[in-house]
Protein backbone atom coordinates (compact mmCIF):
# COMPACT_ATOMS: atom_id res chain seq x y z
CA UNK A 1 0.00 0.00 0.00
CA UNK A 2 1.58 3.26 -1.13
CA UNK A 3 -0.70 5.62 0.81
CA UNK A 4 0.29 7.81 3.76
CA UNK A 5 0.38 5.74 6.93
CA UNK A 6 -1.42 6.51 10.20
CA UNK A 7 -0.04 5.44 13.56
CA UNK A 8 0.00 8.72 15.45
CA UNK A 9 2.55 10.58 13.32
CA UNK A 10 2.12 13.55 11.00
CA UNK A 11 3.12 12.69 7.44
CA UNK A 12 4.37 15.16 4.83
CA UNK A 13 2.45 14.88 1.53
CA UNK A 14 4.54 15.35 -1.61
CA UNK A 15 2.14 13.97 -4.22
CA UNK A 16 -1.54 14.40 -5.01
CA UNK A 17 -1.66 10.80 -6.21
CA UNK A 18 -0.48 9.52 -2.83
CA UNK A 19 -2.93 11.79 -1.03
CA UNK A 20 -5.82 10.63 -3.21
CA UNK A 21 -4.93 7.01 -2.45
CA UNK A 22 -4.83 7.69 1.29
CA UNK A 23 -8.20 9.44 1.23
CA UNK A 24 -9.63 6.62 -0.87
CA UNK A 25 -8.87 4.07 1.86
CA UNK A 26 -11.86 5.43 3.78
CA UNK A 27 -10.14 6.07 7.12
CA UNK A 28 -10.44 9.53 8.70
CA UNK A 29 -7.93 11.96 7.16
CA UNK A 30 -7.06 15.42 8.49
CA UNK A 31 -5.09 17.57 6.05
CA UNK A 32 -3.10 20.62 7.23
CA UNK A 33 -2.03 23.18 4.62
CA UNK A 34 0.83 25.27 6.02
CA UNK A 35 3.64 27.64 5.04
CA UNK A 36 7.10 27.88 6.58
CA UNK A 37 6.91 31.66 6.84
CA UNK A 38 3.60 31.68 8.74
CA UNK A 39 3.93 31.72 12.54
CA UNK A 40 0.29 30.72 13.00
CA UNK A 41 0.97 27.58 10.94
CA UNK A 42 3.81 26.65 13.26
CA UNK A 43 1.67 27.09 16.38
CA UNK A 44 -1.17 25.08 14.92
CA UNK A 45 1.21 22.35 13.80
CA UNK A 46 2.07 21.70 17.47
CA UNK A 47 -1.61 21.16 18.25
CA UNK A 48 -1.95 19.07 15.08
CA UNK A 49 0.95 16.82 16.14
CA UNK A 50 -0.52 16.21 19.61
CA UNK A 51 -3.90 15.37 18.12
CA UNK A 52 -2.26 12.79 15.85
CA UNK A 53 -1.08 11.00 18.99
CA UNK A 54 -4.55 11.02 20.54
CA UNK A 55 -6.15 9.62 17.36
CA UNK A 56 -3.61 7.07 16.08
CA UNK A 57 -5.95 5.36 13.59
CA UNK A 58 -6.62 8.57 11.67
CA UNK A 59 -4.24 9.92 9.03
CA UNK A 60 -2.74 13.34 9.86
CA UNK A 61 -1.12 14.83 6.76
CA UNK A 62 0.72 18.09 6.12
CA UNK A 63 0.95 19.89 2.80
CA UNK A 64 3.31 22.83 2.24
CA UNK A 65 0.77 24.92 0.35
CA UNK A 66 3.05 26.96 -1.89
CA UNK A 67 5.25 23.99 -2.80
CA UNK A 68 2.31 21.79 -3.77
CA UNK A 69 0.13 24.09 -5.95
CA UNK A 70 -1.76 21.18 -7.52
CA UNK A 71 -3.03 19.99 -4.13
CA UNK A 72 -3.67 23.53 -2.86
CA UNK A 73 -5.70 24.42 -5.94
CA UNK A 74 -7.71 21.18 -5.67
CA UNK A 75 -8.98 22.32 -2.26
CA UNK A 76 -9.19 26.10 -3.04
CA UNK A 77 -6.58 27.00 -0.43
CA UNK A 78 -5.97 30.77 -0.33
CA UNK A 79 -4.71 31.28 3.23
CA UNK A 80 -2.86 29.28 5.86
CA UNK A 81 -3.24 27.55 8.24
CA UNK A 82 -6.05 25.66 6.50
CA UNK A 83 -7.48 22.24 7.35
CA UNK A 84 -9.63 19.77 5.39
CA UNK A 85 -11.37 16.87 7.15
CA UNK A 86 -12.21 13.61 5.34
CA UNK A 87 -14.42 10.72 6.37
CA UNK A 88 -15.26 7.65 4.28
CA UNK A 89 -13.28 9.10 1.37
CA UNK A 90 -15.21 12.39 1.28
CA UNK A 91 -14.31 15.92 2.42
CA UNK A 92 -16.84 16.70 5.17
CA UNK A 93 -15.51 19.88 6.77
CA UNK A 94 -12.88 22.64 6.58
CA UNK A 95 -11.24 25.12 8.96
CA UNK A 96 -9.33 28.29 8.10
CA UNK A 97 -7.17 30.15 10.61
CA UNK A 98 -5.45 29.56 13.94
CA UNK A 99 -8.24 28.21 16.12
CA UNK A 100 -7.03 25.26 18.24
CA UNK A 101 -10.43 24.77 19.90
CA UNK A 102 -12.25 24.30 16.60
CA UNK A 103 -9.47 22.10 15.24
CA UNK A 104 -9.64 19.74 18.21
CA UNK A 105 -13.42 19.56 18.05
CA UNK A 106 -13.54 18.92 14.30
CA UNK A 107 -10.88 16.19 14.61
CA UNK A 108 -12.90 14.53 17.38
CA UNK A 109 -15.99 14.73 15.19
CA UNK A 110 -14.47 12.86 12.23
CA UNK A 111 -12.00 10.60 14.10
CA UNK A 112 -13.43 10.37 17.63
CA UNK A 113 -15.18 7.04 17.14
CA UNK A 114 -12.31 4.72 16.32
CA UNK A 115 -14.39 1.56 15.92
CA UNK A 116 -18.08 0.58 15.94
CA UNK A 117 -19.52 0.71 19.43
CA UNK A 118 -16.67 2.83 20.79
CA UNK A 119 -17.78 6.29 21.94
CA UNK A 120 -16.21 9.38 20.45
CA UNK A 121 -13.58 11.15 22.51
CA UNK A 122 -15.30 13.64 24.82
CA UNK A 123 -15.05 17.38 24.25
CA UNK A 124 -14.04 18.94 27.55
CA UNK A 125 -14.12 22.73 27.83
CA UNK A 126 -15.03 22.83 24.14
CA UNK A 127 -11.97 20.86 23.05
CA UNK A 128 -11.18 17.23 22.32
CA UNK A 129 -10.17 15.42 25.51
CA UNK A 130 -6.53 14.69 26.23
CA UNK A 131 -4.22 16.45 28.70
CA UNK A 132 -1.48 16.93 26.11
CA UNK A 133 -3.83 18.67 23.70
CA UNK A 134 -5.38 20.78 26.43
CA UNK A 135 -1.97 21.89 27.68
CA UNK A 136 -0.91 22.83 24.16
CA UNK A 137 -4.06 24.85 23.52
CA UNK A 138 -3.72 26.67 26.84
CA UNK A 139 -0.14 27.58 26.02
CA UNK A 140 -1.19 28.71 22.53
CA UNK A 141 -3.87 30.88 24.12
CA UNK A 142 -1.28 32.66 26.23
CA UNK A 143 0.88 33.38 23.19
CA UNK A 144 -1.67 33.91 20.51
CA UNK A 145 -4.91 34.84 22.25
CA UNK A 146 -7.14 33.09 19.72
CA UNK A 147 -7.94 30.11 21.95
CA UNK A 148 -10.03 30.87 25.01
CA UNK A 149 -11.26 28.32 27.55
CA UNK A 150 -14.94 28.14 28.46
CA UNK A 151 -14.21 29.04 32.09
CA UNK A 152 -13.81 32.70 31.14
CA UNK A 153 -17.01 34.70 31.17
CA UNK A 154 -17.48 37.15 28.26
CA UNK A 155 -17.46 40.19 30.55
CA UNK A 156 -14.42 38.97 32.44
CA UNK A 157 -12.59 38.33 29.20
CA UNK A 158 -13.44 41.85 28.01
CA UNK A 159 -12.13 43.44 31.20
CA UNK A 160 -8.96 41.36 31.06
CA UNK A 161 -8.39 42.26 27.40
CA UNK A 162 -8.80 45.97 28.11
CA UNK A 163 -6.34 45.70 30.99
CA UNK A 164 -3.90 43.82 28.79
CA UNK A 165 -4.16 46.39 26.00
CA UNK A 166 -3.58 49.24 28.45
CA UNK A 167 -0.50 47.47 29.77
CA UNK A 168 0.82 46.90 26.25
CA UNK A 169 0.16 50.47 25.09
CA UNK A 170 1.98 51.81 28.17
CA UNK A 171 4.76 49.21 28.23
CA UNK A 172 7.15 51.66 26.54
CA UNK A 173 7.22 55.45 26.25
CA UNK A 174 7.00 54.94 22.49
CA UNK A 175 5.14 51.81 21.42
CA UNK A 176 4.59 50.57 17.88
CA UNK A 177 1.97 47.95 17.04
CA UNK A 178 3.07 46.63 13.68
CA UNK A 179 3.03 43.68 11.31
CA UNK A 180 6.23 41.77 11.92
CA UNK A 181 9.19 42.99 13.97
CA UNK A 182 11.46 46.05 13.57
CA UNK A 183 14.16 43.73 12.19
CA UNK A 184 11.71 41.98 9.84
CA UNK A 185 8.61 44.07 9.03
CA UNK A 186 5.81 42.18 7.26
CA UNK A 187 4.34 45.17 5.39
CA UNK A 188 5.64 48.31 3.74
CA UNK A 189 3.68 50.64 6.05
CA UNK A 190 5.21 49.09 9.18
CA UNK A 191 8.64 49.32 7.55
CA UNK A 192 8.16 53.06 6.96
CA UNK A 193 7.23 53.81 10.58
CA UNK A 194 10.18 51.76 11.87
CA UNK A 195 12.50 53.74 9.59
CA UNK A 196 11.02 57.03 10.82
CA UNK A 197 11.52 56.12 14.49
CA UNK A 198 15.11 55.11 13.77
CA UNK A 199 15.69 58.43 11.98
CA UNK A 200 14.22 60.24 14.99
CA UNK A 201 16.79 58.31 17.12
CA UNK A 202 14.28 57.25 19.77
CA UNK A 203 14.00 53.95 21.59
CA UNK A 204 10.71 52.18 21.07
CA UNK A 205 8.96 48.96 21.93
CA UNK A 206 6.99 46.94 19.40
CA UNK A 207 4.33 44.25 19.22
CA UNK A 208 3.74 41.97 16.24
CA UNK A 209 -0.01 42.03 15.50
CA UNK A 210 0.26 38.95 13.29
CA UNK A 211 1.03 36.76 16.32
CA UNK A 212 -2.06 37.61 18.39
CA UNK A 213 -5.53 37.96 16.88
CA UNK A 214 -7.11 38.96 20.20
CA UNK A 215 -4.82 41.97 20.61
CA UNK A 216 -5.07 42.74 16.90
CA UNK A 217 -8.88 42.92 16.90
CA UNK A 218 -9.16 44.39 20.39
CA UNK A 219 -6.78 47.27 19.71
CA UNK A 220 -8.85 48.41 16.73
CA UNK A 221 -11.78 49.05 19.08
CA UNK A 222 -9.60 50.21 21.98
CA UNK A 223 -8.00 52.92 19.84
CA UNK A 224 -10.90 53.54 17.42
CA UNK A 225 -8.29 53.07 14.69
CA UNK A 226 -9.06 50.26 12.20
CA UNK A 227 -5.64 49.65 10.64
CA UNK A 228 -2.01 48.96 11.48
CA UNK A 229 0.62 50.07 12.20
CA UNK A 230 -0.41 52.15 15.23
CA UNK A 231 2.09 54.43 16.99
CA UNK A 232 1.66 55.45 20.64
CA UNK A 233 3.57 57.98 22.75
CA UNK A 234 3.17 57.78 26.54
CA UNK A 235 -0.03 55.75 26.08
CA UNK A 236 -1.63 58.16 23.59
CA UNK A 237 -2.32 57.19 19.98
CA UNK A 238 -0.47 59.37 17.49
CA UNK A 239 -1.85 57.60 14.42
CA UNK A 240 -0.85 55.29 11.60
CA UNK A 241 1.71 55.36 8.82
CA UNK A 242 0.45 58.46 6.96
CA UNK A 243 0.24 60.60 10.10
CA UNK A 244 3.66 59.42 11.30
CA UNK A 245 5.16 60.38 7.92
CA UNK A 246 3.47 63.79 7.88
CA UNK A 247 4.51 64.53 11.47
CA UNK A 248 8.08 63.41 10.78
CA UNK A 249 8.43 65.50 7.62
CA UNK A 250 6.97 68.62 9.27
CA UNK A 251 9.11 68.25 12.41
CA UNK A 252 5.98 67.86 14.54
CA UNK A 253 6.91 64.32 15.61
CA UNK A 254 10.18 65.54 17.08
CA UNK A 255 8.28 68.25 18.97
CA UNK A 256 5.78 65.73 20.35
CA UNK A 257 8.59 63.52 21.60
CA UNK A 258 10.30 66.53 23.14
CA UNK A 259 7.08 67.69 24.84
CA UNK A 260 6.61 64.21 26.35
CA UNK A 261 10.16 64.05 27.66
CA UNK A 262 11.34 61.36 25.21
CA UNK A 263 15.12 61.20 25.18
CA UNK A 264 17.02 61.14 21.92
CA UNK A 265 19.36 58.16 21.97
CA UNK A 266 22.99 58.22 20.97
CA UNK A 267 23.49 57.04 17.44
CA UNK A 268 25.17 53.91 18.75
CA UNK A 269 22.03 52.81 20.54
CA UNK A 270 19.87 52.79 17.45
CA UNK A 271 20.23 50.07 14.85
CA UNK A 272 21.26 51.64 11.56
CA UNK A 273 18.51 51.82 8.97
CA UNK A 274 19.13 50.31 5.58
CA UNK A 275 20.02 52.83 2.88
CA UNK A 276 17.04 54.07 0.93
CA UNK A 277 17.05 52.52 -2.48
CA UNK A 278 14.63 55.08 -3.88
CA UNK A 279 11.76 52.59 -4.14
CA UNK A 280 9.32 54.02 -1.65
CA UNK A 281 10.66 52.08 1.33
CA UNK A 282 12.13 49.14 -0.64
CA UNK A 283 15.84 49.16 0.14
CA UNK A 284 18.63 48.42 -2.27
CA UNK A 285 20.12 45.26 -0.76
CA UNK A 286 23.70 44.08 -0.94
CA UNK A 287 24.48 40.77 -2.56
CA UNK A 288 22.62 41.49 -5.81
CA UNK A 289 24.41 42.52 -8.95
CA UNK A 290 23.79 46.02 -10.25
CA UNK A 291 22.28 44.54 -13.40
CA UNK A 292 19.78 42.38 -11.48
CA UNK A 293 18.90 45.22 -9.13
CA UNK A 294 18.23 47.49 -12.11
CA UNK A 295 16.11 44.78 -13.74
CA UNK A 296 14.04 44.20 -10.60
CA UNK A 297 13.43 47.93 -10.21
CA UNK A 298 12.31 48.10 -13.82
CA UNK A 299 9.88 45.20 -13.35
CA UNK A 300 8.46 46.58 -10.11
CA UNK A 301 7.81 49.95 -11.73
CA UNK A 302 6.61 48.58 -15.08
CA UNK A 303 3.01 49.02 -13.94
CA UNK A 304 1.43 51.24 -11.30
CA UNK A 305 0.00 48.08 -9.70
CA UNK A 306 2.36 45.14 -10.16
CA UNK A 307 1.82 41.56 -9.04
CA UNK A 308 4.61 38.99 -8.88
CA UNK A 309 2.77 35.68 -8.83
CA UNK A 310 2.93 32.01 -9.68
CA UNK A 311 1.38 31.65 -13.11
CA UNK A 312 -0.64 34.24 -15.02
CA UNK A 313 -3.80 36.15 -13.98
CA UNK A 314 -5.96 33.91 -16.20
CA UNK A 315 -4.04 30.78 -15.17
CA UNK A 316 -2.78 31.13 -11.56
CA UNK A 317 -0.54 28.29 -10.40
CA UNK A 318 -1.33 28.59 -6.68
CA UNK A 319 -4.35 29.52 -4.55
CA UNK A 320 -2.58 32.48 -2.93
CA UNK A 321 -1.85 34.07 -6.32
CA UNK A 322 -5.42 33.41 -7.48
CA UNK A 323 -6.76 35.13 -4.34
CA UNK A 324 -4.81 38.35 -4.99
CA UNK A 325 -5.83 38.35 -8.67
CA UNK A 326 -9.49 38.00 -7.62
CA UNK A 327 -9.15 40.87 -5.12
CA UNK A 328 -7.60 43.21 -7.71
CA UNK A 329 -10.35 42.36 -10.17
CA UNK A 330 -13.02 42.96 -7.51
CA UNK A 331 -11.44 46.38 -6.94
CA UNK A 332 -11.60 46.93 -10.73
CA UNK A 333 -7.92 47.82 -10.85
CA UNK A 334 -5.72 47.42 -13.91
CA UNK A 335 -2.49 45.65 -12.98
CA UNK A 336 0.60 44.15 -14.52
CA UNK A 337 1.96 40.75 -13.56
CA UNK A 338 5.11 38.64 -13.74
CA UNK A 339 5.19 34.84 -13.53
CA UNK A 340 8.04 34.11 -11.12
CA UNK A 341 7.93 30.41 -12.14
CA UNK A 342 9.25 31.47 -15.53
CA UNK A 343 12.43 33.13 -14.25
CA UNK A 344 14.30 31.77 -11.24
CA UNK A 345 16.74 34.71 -11.18
CA UNK A 346 13.86 37.12 -10.63
CA UNK A 347 12.14 34.71 -8.23
CA UNK A 348 15.17 34.41 -5.93
CA UNK A 349 16.45 37.95 -6.43
CA UNK A 350 13.16 39.63 -5.55
CA UNK A 351 13.07 37.80 -2.21
CA UNK A 352 16.35 39.48 -1.29
CA UNK A 353 15.47 42.82 -2.86
CA UNK A 354 12.14 43.13 -1.06
CA UNK A 355 13.14 41.27 2.12
CA UNK A 356 9.96 39.22 1.57
CA UNK A 357 10.42 35.45 1.34
CA UNK A 358 7.23 34.25 -0.35
CA UNK A 359 4.88 34.85 -3.27
CA UNK A 360 2.70 36.48 -4.44
CA UNK A 361 4.08 39.99 -3.83
CA UNK A 362 1.97 43.05 -4.65
CA UNK A 363 3.50 46.46 -5.39
CA UNK A 364 1.72 49.78 -5.83
CA UNK A 365 3.74 52.53 -7.51
CA UNK A 366 6.99 50.76 -6.65
CA UNK A 367 6.15 50.14 -3.00
CA UNK A 368 5.74 46.64 -1.57
CA UNK A 369 2.28 46.15 -0.07
CA UNK A 370 2.65 42.51 0.96
CA UNK A 371 1.42 39.02 0.19
CA UNK A 372 -1.92 37.25 0.03
CA UNK A 373 -2.89 37.50 3.71
CA UNK A 374 -2.08 41.21 3.97
CA UNK A 375 -3.87 42.10 0.72
CA UNK A 376 -6.94 40.13 1.84
CA UNK A 377 -7.00 41.88 5.21
CA UNK A 378 -6.56 45.30 3.57
CA UNK A 379 -9.49 44.61 1.26
CA UNK A 380 -11.73 43.53 4.13
CA UNK A 381 -10.88 46.63 6.19
CA UNK A 382 -11.21 49.03 3.23
CA UNK A 383 -7.54 49.97 3.55
CA UNK A 384 -6.68 48.68 0.07
CA UNK A 385 -9.26 50.95 -1.58
CA UNK A 386 -7.89 53.85 0.44
CA UNK A 387 -4.27 53.15 -0.54
CA UNK A 388 -5.20 52.86 -4.21
CA UNK A 389 -7.08 56.17 -4.00
CA UNK A 390 -4.19 57.93 -2.25
CA UNK A 391 -1.79 56.68 -4.90
CA UNK A 392 -4.07 58.00 -7.63
CA UNK A 393 -4.99 54.55 -8.94
CA UNK A 394 -8.38 54.76 -10.60
CA UNK A 395 -11.05 52.09 -10.28
CA UNK A 396 -14.58 51.61 -11.57
CA UNK A 397 -15.96 53.55 -8.59
CA UNK A 398 -16.42 57.32 -9.03
CA UNK A 399 -15.48 59.84 -6.35
CA UNK A 400 -19.14 60.78 -5.94
CA UNK A 401 -20.01 57.10 -5.34
CA UNK A 402 -17.34 56.89 -2.68
CA UNK A 403 -18.37 60.13 -0.96
CA UNK A 404 -22.02 59.06 -0.93
CA UNK A 405 -21.02 55.75 0.63
CA UNK A 406 -18.92 57.49 3.30
CA UNK A 407 -21.59 60.06 4.15
CA UNK A 408 -24.13 57.29 4.63
CA UNK A 409 -21.81 54.87 6.45
CA UNK A 410 -23.29 55.90 9.82
CA UNK A 411 -26.61 57.64 10.69
CA UNK A 412 -24.60 60.41 12.34
CA UNK A 413 -21.34 60.94 10.47
CA UNK A 414 -18.61 63.45 11.31
CA UNK A 415 -15.86 64.42 8.88
CA UNK A 416 -13.13 65.92 11.04
CA UNK A 417 -9.43 66.50 11.44
CA UNK A 418 -8.05 63.64 13.52
CA UNK A 419 -10.10 61.07 15.39
CA UNK A 420 -12.68 61.44 18.20
CA UNK A 421 -10.04 60.31 20.72
CA UNK A 422 -7.33 62.52 19.21
CA UNK A 423 -8.79 65.53 17.35
CA UNK A 424 -6.26 67.50 15.32
CA UNK A 425 -8.00 70.88 15.47
CA UNK A 426 -10.02 72.82 18.06
CA UNK A 427 -13.18 72.99 15.93
CA UNK A 428 -13.24 69.23 15.49
CA UNK A 429 -12.65 68.79 19.20
CA UNK A 430 -15.62 71.03 20.03
CA UNK A 431 -18.02 69.05 17.82
CA UNK A 432 -16.80 65.73 19.22
CA UNK A 433 -17.33 66.97 22.79
CA UNK A 434 -20.81 68.27 21.95
CA UNK A 435 -21.85 64.92 20.47
CA UNK A 436 -20.45 63.03 23.44
CA UNK A 437 -22.21 65.32 25.91
CA UNK A 438 -25.48 64.66 24.09
CA UNK A 439 -24.82 60.91 24.25
CA UNK A 440 -25.02 60.59 20.47
CA UNK A 441 -23.35 57.62 18.75
CA UNK A 442 -21.52 58.71 15.61
CA UNK A 443 -19.10 57.55 12.98
CA UNK A 444 -16.13 59.63 11.90
CA UNK A 445 -13.64 60.04 9.08
CA UNK A 446 -10.25 61.74 9.42
CA UNK A 447 -10.01 63.99 6.36
CA UNK A 448 -6.27 64.49 7.01
CA UNK A 449 -5.69 60.89 5.91
CA UNK A 450 -7.30 61.25 2.48
CA UNK A 451 -6.75 64.39 0.41
CA UNK A 452 -9.10 63.14 -2.35
CA UNK A 453 -12.01 62.86 0.10
CA UNK A 454 -11.04 66.14 1.78
CA UNK A 455 -11.23 68.17 -1.42
CA UNK A 456 -14.08 66.20 -2.98
CA UNK A 457 -16.36 66.61 0.01
CA UNK A 458 -16.10 70.38 -0.18
CA UNK A 459 -17.69 70.26 -3.63
CA UNK A 460 -20.09 67.43 -2.79
CA UNK A 461 -21.54 69.31 0.20
CA UNK A 462 -20.97 72.84 -1.11
CA UNK A 463 -19.35 73.50 2.28
CA UNK A 464 -15.73 74.73 2.18
CA UNK A 465 -14.50 73.95 5.71
CA UNK A 466 -14.23 71.15 8.27
CA UNK A 467 -15.56 69.63 10.44
CA UNK A 468 -18.79 68.66 8.63
CA UNK A 469 -21.61 66.83 10.42
CA UNK A 470 -24.16 64.70 8.52
CA UNK A 471 -27.39 63.03 9.63
CA UNK A 472 -28.85 60.29 7.43
CA UNK A 473 -26.77 61.52 4.50
CA UNK A 474 -27.83 65.19 4.86
CA UNK A 475 -25.41 67.95 5.87
CA UNK A 476 -26.21 69.56 9.23
CA UNK A 477 -23.32 72.02 9.14
CA UNK A 478 -19.96 72.87 10.61
CA UNK A 479 -18.70 73.74 14.07
CA UNK A 480 -20.68 76.98 14.54
CA UNK A 481 -24.04 75.45 13.58
CA UNK A 482 -23.46 72.34 15.68
CA UNK A 483 -22.47 74.41 18.73
CA UNK A 484 -25.51 76.67 18.28
CA UNK A 485 -27.83 73.64 18.16
CA UNK A 486 -26.06 72.16 21.18
CA UNK A 487 -26.28 75.35 23.24
CA UNK A 488 -29.99 75.73 22.37
CA UNK A 489 -30.72 72.14 23.39
CA UNK A 490 -31.75 71.23 19.83
CA UNK A 491 -28.83 69.02 18.72
CA UNK A 492 -30.05 65.66 19.99
CA UNK A 493 -33.53 66.25 18.61
CA UNK A 494 -32.09 67.24 15.22
CA UNK A 495 -30.08 64.02 15.11
CA UNK A 496 -32.98 61.75 16.03
CA UNK A 497 -35.78 63.00 13.77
Amino acid sequence: MAGVGGGGAVKEVKSKAVLDETIGEGSPVILHFWASWCEASKHMDQVFSHLSTDFPLAHFCRVEAEEQPEISEAYSVSAVPYFVFFKDGTAVDTLEGADPTSLANKVAKVAGSISPGEPAAPASLGMAAGPTVLETVQEFGKKNGSARLGSLSPSGAGDRLKERLEQLVNSHSIMLFMKGSPESPKCGFSQKVVDILKKEKVKFGSFDMLTDNEVRDGLKKFSSWPTFPQLYCKGELLGGCDIAIAMHESGELQEVFKDHGIEISDSGEIKATKPDGGQGGVTGPSGLTAALTFRLQGLINSSEVMLFMKGKPDEPRCGFSRKVVDILRQEKVKFGSFDILSDDEVRQGLKVYSNWSSYPQLYIKGELIGGSDIVLEMQKSGELKKVLSEKGISSGETLEDRLKQLVNSSPVMLFMKGTPDAPRCGFSSKVVNALKEEGVDFGSFDILTDEVVRQGLKTYSNWPTFPQLYYKGELIGGCDIVMELHNNGELKATLSE
